[in-house]
């Protein structure tokens, strides 16, 4: 748990957003400071997110309770805390009411405390089918995505024929656009497709959801305006934006601080904060470039000892050292203002740890993060080598209180992407984060 006053150190609007390739950790920190917000709002992404939340079970004196969220604000586990779903979300209605149910049987209860944006655009069972045909036709040049329908959904939103959450208080005008849509797509991919079971499913849970849409922009800024204090949480990873991530093995949506701005209708000279989350080391889940991957035996050691599986499609994670290029980059793009480095335990039993501190290709030390896939793909990483620390860290409530040469690879982190770390994460519970 935050031992300090969070609101005086980062202010009434903070940001919190992967720095990496997603799988950062944001649902722990989301999860600490929420207990000193009043709103939390999830401004992108869909269900392909996961955020990972442990908190102390009630039942078992020694155990841990584990929440993830693939919709749902992170946040929402303290009983006071509101939780905002904005409009650059693409909202997949039946994910969302199973978190609802699964909260509700654990004792949390949400009536009253969530809005979901009347701007957001809905996701349906079709996109999932889309995505999966498109993966498939792709061949050897598959992106990996999770197959949740996230691109297809963000692809009629572009093309301008999506379908909005405030279509559906007018049931009529939904269902009829609903089903030429799906008529367009089962012409185009040849596949068949009940757009009436889809129909009966939003006819039946209007009731419910009626009461949630809210034009959460207006409420956003009236809260702000009144007071509030706001965390935005951001989803997937900077590495992964659709813009200025590794294209095109990328999200479908701008998973960096535009996107928080755009996805939550929150004008960026409100926020007072900018917070990364940025892993100890490099994880990626699917195709793609990583330069400091470790498709080796540190590689298999760090995935097996950080449990490197995804959260939301169990694939095993690929592994490697932390990029401080690419984490510059991201920390620049950003804005970064904070540094939240997580899973440094997962690295107590290494003799020496490595930090990538450039990029060669032909010959030349590169000045900039590539935009060119094939670049990322064939270029040398530098390095240079660090003492490990080789004893426990969990712990440790204050980064001072880290041995030596734990405490020098966070300065070193520091300096090399000029920004400062706030928060060391030392364990999996909410209450095992090291302070400055």
């Amino acid at each position: 748990m935050a031992t300090r006053d969070l609101i005086q150190k980062f202010g009434n609007v903070s940001v919190i957003l992967g720095g990496q390739w997603g799988d950062e950790g944001k649902g722990k920190l989301i999860d600490i400071m929420a207990e000193q917000y009043d709103i939390v709002a999830r401004a992108t992404g869909g269900a392909n997110a996961g955020h990972t939340v442990y908190v102390p079970d009630p039942v078992n004196e020694n155990g841990k309770k584990k929440f993830i969220f693939h919709l749902m604000p992170s946040g929402v586990l303290y009983p006071n805390v509101i939780g905002v779903i904005g409009n650059g979300v693409v909202l997949h209605i039946p994910t969302l009411f199973e978190e609802i149910e699964f909260l509700k049987t654990s004792g949390v209860d949400i009536s009253g405390r969530l809005f979901i944006s009347d701007r957001a655009h809905l996701l349906f069972e079709y996109h999932k089918i889309v995505d999966g045909i498109q993966e498939e036709r792709k061949g050897k040049n598959m992106v990996g995505t999770t197959r949740r329908g996230i691109g297809p959904a963000y692809a009629e939103k572009i093309g301008r024929t999506g379908i909005r959450v405030h279509e559906l208080l007018d049931f009529e005008r939904f269902e009829n656009k609903l089903r030429q849509n799906v008529a367009n797509l089962a012409k185009a991919y040849d596949f068949e497709f009940d757009a009436q079971q889809e129909i009966d499913y939003y006819r039946k849970m209007l009731p419910e959801i009626k009461p949630l849409i809210t034009d959460t922009s207006y409420y956003l800024n009236k809260a702000i305006k009144d007071g509030k204090k706001v965390l935005i949480e951001g989803a997937n990873g900077t590495l992964l934006d659709v813009d200025h991530g590794t294209f095109p093995f990328v999200t479908s949506s701008n998973a960096s601080i535009g996107g928080a701005i755009a996805g939550s209708g929150v004008a960026p000279n409100k926020i007072t904060a900018i917070i990364g989350i940025m892993k100890a080391y490099c994880t990626r889940v699917g195709a793609g470039p990583f330069p400091t991957e470790q498709d080796n035996e540190i590689g298999e050691k760090i995935r097996q000892t950080g449990g490197e599986f995804g959260s939301t499609t169990g694939r095993p994670r690929r592994c490697g050292w932390f990029d401080a290029v690419a984490s510059k980059y991201s920390a620049q793009l950003n804005g970064m203002t904070s540094i939240n480095l997580t899973k440094l335990d997962i690295l107590d039993n290494l003799d020496v740890i490595k930090i990538g501190v450039a990029y060669e290709y032909n010959g030349k030390t590169l000045q900039s993060f590539p935009a060119d896939a094939e670049v990322l793909e064939n270029l040398e990483v530098k390095y240079i080598e660090m003492p490990g620390w080789k004893q426990d860290i969990s712990g440790a409530r204050k980064i001072a209180d880290l041995p030596e040469n734990a405490r020098k690879y966070v300065q070193k982190i520091e300096e090399l992407l000029e920004c400062p770390v706030d928060f060391v994460g030392v364990g999996v519970s909410r209450d095992q984060m090291a302070e400055k």
